[in-house]
């Protein structure tokens, strides 16, 4: 029983944990020029799977996530009565200025701010879980709390913790993952200018061949920004041969990533594109944005992970394919490589160029592609 009363516990918190972490990077997404540690974060998803990691570990900062949200969570808790108060002191005050009544709900108000700050402080100071919130320890309180090492020990541990978001690492890969993908992106951009400007034969045939390099681009772009996160390195994004031979080894599972990261995730968000919503509520779509884009990165990252699992495995000798399986291996490799692959990426430009037409940001859609770069419907990079 107590085993499965830890599961549980550990099931709510990691939902929990969940929602808080979706909930931070949709505001951190709102905000322009900060959304690019949003970009950062999921190709660090990604390029943690990459290299080899675990699924359980996947999620940077996880737990931490956690910690803001029940914060949040405890504070606007705490404060529902405090504002009830205050609302109850301004309509006695209205009803009959000058009024005791009213005095004594602001003085009521005041006190139980007072106290609920201290309440909070103290649950921080020793953690901020749940279960700081719900006891607050009297006896160590009263030990501990009015000593200055107590709260010049919780300014360290305040530091250490923001210390280890790694904020600056996730602001830093999401610029460069940024600007690198924005390199491979340039036939949209031809692909934008022609749309805008050309009114002749030439320009077409320009944007013709412009959709067909586009095209080739897509087919490998989301596994080369997978291989630059776990290498870490800019020239890992130029590297393209290196994952053209690791898809060799698995390629259901590239085509099966394939078709989450530009068919089933990102392709069902071009409505949210249809109409821009007012600034207050930006994040509310980036939500929904930031809720579907980690699965695809989370699956582009396990697919690159099994490609080079089974190429070692090939290139040790502890894998050697059978007649059968040799020939399977050959049929599924150029069953995706001409049908499957082919299908999907058709399938997502035929959407992208639609979109260019439902879309609010009309032809820059070519370039803001929520799949790539930062999964903002309006205010992209």
């Amino acid at each position: 029983m107590r085993r499965i009363f830890q599961s549980i516990r550990k099931a709510i918190w990691t939902l929990f944990c969940l929602a808080s972490l979706a909930l931070i990077l949709a505001f951190v997404t709102a905000l322009p020029l900060l959304q690019l540690i949003t970009l950062g974060y999921l190709l660090a998803v990604a390029g943690h799977l990459a290299s080899g990691g675990l699924l359980k570990d996947a999620l940077p900062n996880l737990n931490a996530a956690g910690v803001f949200g029940a914060a949040f969570l405890a504070l606007a808790i705490a404060s529902a009565p405090t504002r009830l108060l205050a609302h109850w002191e301004s309509v006695a005050a209205v009803i009959d200025p000058g009024s005791p009544d009213a005095t004594r709900l602001r003085m009521g108000a005041i006190a139980l701010s007072a106290f609920l700050t201290v309440y909070l402080g103290w649950a921080w100071v020793r953690g901020g879980r749940l279960k700081h919130y719900l006891w607050p320890q009297p006896k160590r309180f009263f030990r501990e709390a009015w000593r200055p090492s107590t709260w010049s020990r919780f300014a360290d541990q305040v530091w250490e913790f923001l210390r280890d978001l790694r904020i600056p690492a996730l602001f830093w890969m999401g610029i460069r993952g940024a600007l690198l993908t924005l390199v491979w992106l340039v036939p949209a951009f031809v692909i934008m200018g022609v749309t805008r400007q050309g009114d002749n034969a030439a320009d077409g045939v320009l944007g013709v061949l412009a959709l067909i390099a586009l095209a080739f681009v897509l087919l490998y772009l989301p596994m080369l920004q997978t291989h630059f996160a776990a290498q870490n390195n800019w020239r890992a994004m130029f590297q393209w041969r290196q994952v053209r031979s690791d898809f060799r080894y698995a390629p259901w599972s590239w085509a099966g990533a394939m078709l989450v990261g530009l068919v089933l995730m990102p392709i069902p968000l071009y409505l949210l594109k249809i109409e821009a919503t007012p600034q207050e509520i930006t994040w509310l779509p980036c939500l929904v944005f930031v809720a579907f884009m980690l699965p695809a990165r989370i699956a582009e990252g396990l697919a690159l992970r099994r490609c080079r699992r089974r190429r070692a495995e090939a290139e040790s000798g502890d894998w050697v394919p059978s007649v059968w399986a040799g020939r399977w291996w050959f049929v599924s490799r150029w069953a995706v490589r001409l049908v499957v692959m082919p299908a999907i990426v058709g399938f997502y430009m035929l959407v992208l160029l639609g979109s260019q037409f439902t879309s609010w940001d009309g032809v820059e859609t070519w370039v803001r592609q929520h799949a790539l770069l930062v999964p903002v419907p309006f205010v992209g990079v």
